[in-house]
């Protein structure tokens, strides 16, 4: 049993039946009255994000998350099936837990699956992936205004604002946490 003194950015617990994970948190001692902390969390099963005051020192069950390497196999309905790499078990997630980063997903790749015993809590893609430019309007000649965007539609349907100087077939690096374009890549 942990207290809210102790925790930290990352850090998993179970308030009211949820599972919360802590976004940020700021230990708060006013001049009057007693110390509280202020804590924005994020609901592992639902992905909201709620900011809730506790008061300090209170009791919270830390729960540990499991992290395990899964492999993205294929789509099954309305599910996206994941085979675990070491027991070659199969997960099936829905595609609302995976929200806007189910167009990344590409087969074989490799994604973290988090786990609290047997409950698929949520999906973690790598940082960053590399992607093929399917298809984008040609760049105008001339055009060197700095920071221009253009969309680009990349192997597995995602849009992506990238500049002006990609082409159809170039494979371009896109942060999955923010979807930008980080950069060209030689190959």
């Amino acid at each position: 049993m942990a207290t809210t003194n102790d925790i930290y950015n990352g850090m998993c617990f179970e308030y009211d039946g949820n599972i919360l994970e802590v976004v940020e948190f700021l230990h708060v001692k006013p001049g009057k009255g007693p110390a509280f902390v202020r804590i924005k969390t994020r609901n592992l099963r639902t992905g909201a994000v709620v900011e809730n005051t506790y008061r300090a020192g209170e009791k919270i069950e830390a729960i540990r998350i499991d992290k395990r390497n899964m492999e993205y196999l294929y789509m099954d309905g309305e599910d996206y099936v994941f085979m675990d790499t070491e027991s070659y078990e199969q997960y099936h997630v829905p595609a609302a837990m995976l929200g806007d980063r189910v167009k990344l997903l590409k087969p074989n790749s490799s994604v973290m699956i988090l786990l609290n015993k047997l409950e698929i809590m949520g999906v973690e893609l790598p940082q960053f992936m590399e992607f093929t430019v399917t298809f984008t309007e040609p760049g105008e000649k001339g055009n060197t205004v700095q920071n221009s965007l253009k969309r680009a539609e990349v192997e597995t349907g995602a849009v992506i604002m990238v500049p002006l100087f990609i082409e159809n077939g170039s494979v371009i690096k896109i942060d999955t946490r923010t979807l930008r374009y980080i950069e060209r890549v030689s190959k």
